[in-house]
């Protein structure tokens, strides 16, 4: 089972889109261990998930949400929060 989950900083108005198959460890290395981008607006809070059965289902959603398109579906996401 693959997850594809959106992250919201309140603290600096940014959002990132991910997709994993252990949600848990992959929040606490955004939030506590990992680098790059992720690691400047810390703190993270998990604002929407997605399941998918399979990797490529997962992958295709994350680069939707990642898209000209679904950048606006995930805004919307994001301020119905």
């Amino acid at each position: 089972m693959y997850v594809v989950y959106i992250l919201y900083s309140y603290k600096f108005n940014k959002s990132y889109v991910g997709y994993t198959s252990d949600l848990i460890s992959r929040f606490k290395s955004h939030n506590e261990l990992g680098g790059g981008f992720t690691k400047r607006y810390r703190p993270w809070i998990v604002i929407h998930c997605e399941f998918f059965d399979d990797k490529s289902s997962a992958i295709l959603k994350e680069n939707y949400y990642k898209s000209g398109k679904g950048y606006y579906e995930r805004m919307n996401i994001i301020n119905k929060k």
